[in-house]
């Protein structure tokens, strides 16, 4: 069976950003609604949950990180053809 992890992500245009959105998540603020208030990507409706996916679906620096990183870790900033992304990893199966 093939790996599948769920993840959610707050995406924006510079590393900068990223980075103090970063820092406000590791101080204790939600996830959600940092993603909900600061990401450009449709998936902030839903807090930035970007559903389960497996490797070969996501762009490879995105699933790099993703797959790198434990269940319930925060990683980031990523960069992609997109932007930079702050990625929680939220369940493995």
């Amino acid at each position: 069976m093939t790996t599948q992890i769920r993840a959610s992500h707050i995406l924006v245009t510079s590393e900068d950003d990223a980075n103090k959105i970063l820092k406000r998540i590791k101080d204790g603020e939600d996830f959600a609604a940092l993603a909900k208030r600061f990401s450009s990507c449709p998936s902030k409706k839903n807090g930035g949950d970007l559903g389960w996916f497996e490797k070969g679906q996501m762009v490879p620096e995105f699933e790099a990180a993703a797959f790198a990183a434990e269940k319930g870790a925060v990683v980031g900033p990523v960069k992609t053809q997109f932007g930079y992304h702050v990625i929680k990893v939220t369940g493995t199966k």
